[in-house]
């Protein structure tokens, strides 16, 4: 699949990049619910040219704390969108500097395999080598892409039947599925803000947060997500 729509590394400033990580050996990647919360911190504090060894200390005063002593938040990438599964992730990158998506993703991988290690008392990277990416090279595209990250990832984890149970009963499934926190289904449906992303171009597409819905449920029901998954 994506037939056509790879790029080698590195990306040239401006491209917009699909990029999927997984856990070793189908491993998960998260052990518990603080992991996830910390998840979410390392998408902000990772996406910065400084990094403080004290980064997550801040944490207690608040998830995106930054201290005044910092230099002025310089981002490797934007991110667009993302969703945390058990064992891998999807992120929706925009390169902005040379280099910039490869330094984020080498930093939020050792961020996370150092966590879990010193947690778990293991050793070794909790991911299945380095990352694979698609690079999207229109913006209908990246509307499936948006909409496989966000929906159809979040959908399969719906405790009442996963993805198939989710399709049938489609606004039920969305209901939960926009307040799962760890994605950023939410920021796009309108129930929460946090500085993570930047919309950029998708909130162009979907400038009201109905009409991602609506474009979710047609790719959900028609199974058009199948053209944007990894092989």
């Amino acid at each position: 699949m994506y037939n056509g729509w790879m790029r080698v590394e590195p990306y040239e400033v401006g491209s917009y990049v699909h990029v999927l990580k997984r856990g070793a050996r189908g491993m998960p990647i998260v052990g518990d619910e603080f992991d996830q919360q910390r998840f979410l911190r390392i998408l902000f504090h990772m996406n910065d040219e400084f990094l403080d060894e004290n980064w997550d200390r801040l944490r207690y005063a608040s998830p995106f704390a930054r201290m005044d002593s910092w230099p002025k938040r310089k981002p490797l990438v934007k991110i667009l969108a993302y969703t945390l599964m058990p064992n891998h992730m999807h992120l929706l990158l925009k390169e902005i500097r040379d280099g910039g998506l490869s330094e984020f993703m080498r930093k939020v991988g050792q961020s996370m395999t150092n966590h879990h290690n010193e947690k778990y008392g293991e050793s070794g990277s909790i991911f299945q080598g380095s990352y694979r990416s698609r690079t999207i090279e229109s913006d209908g595209y990246l509307r499936y892409v948006a909409s496989y990250i966000m929906v159809k990832n979040t959908f399969e984890l719906y405790p009442h039947g996963g993805l198939r149970a989710a399709a049938k009963h489609f606004d039920e499934a969305w209901k939960w599925a926009v307040e799962y926190p760890f994605s950023s289904l939410g920021e796009y449906a309108g129930v929460r803000q946090q500085p993570i992303i930047e919309k950029e171009l998708l909130d162009e597409i979907y400038a009201k947060p109905f009409r991602f819905k609506d474009f979710a449920r047609d790719v959900i029901a028609s199974g058009k997500w199948h053209s944007v998954e990894f092989e």
